[in-house]
């Protein structure tokens, strides 16, 4: 029996006692608007970004309450860029998240001191 118990594994029941007693936390659920958030600000360093989730306004559409955004950032990128220009910035920062997580994304991209 001596050989047995030695190949058994010891478990530290004072640690099993205290992992135990932990409340139960679920695993951070990584949300579309943060990601969103995460990928423009690490490809603009944007000055101000508002990000808006308008799922709700699409009561009985194809793609209802998923994907659907408004953003509006200012960003020294965007300076002198045309609108179009700016645009395809965006698309190009967000390219993955439009072929998976956005079904619409309404843009309004600034360069600093501009006001629209």
């Amino acid at each position: 029996m001596t050989e047995l118990a030695a190949s058994q594994p010891v478990i530290d029941i004072k640690a099993r006692k205290t992992a135990m007693s932990q409340p139960y936390k679920p695993p951070k659920m990584d949300t579309r608007m943060q990601r969103l958030r995460r990928q423009l600000e690490s490809s603009f360093q944007p000055m101000e970004l508002d990000i808006q989730d308008d799922g709700a306004q699409h009561a009985g559409h194809a793609h209802e309450g998923s994907g659907h955004f408004s953003v509006r950032i200012v960003a020294p990128a965007f300076a002198s860029r045309s609108r179009l220009q700016r645009h395809r910035m965006i698309y190009a920062a967000l390219d993955n998240m439009l072929q998976t997580d956005i079904h619409a994304l309404s843009i309004k991209a600034l360069a600093p001191g501009e006001f629209r």
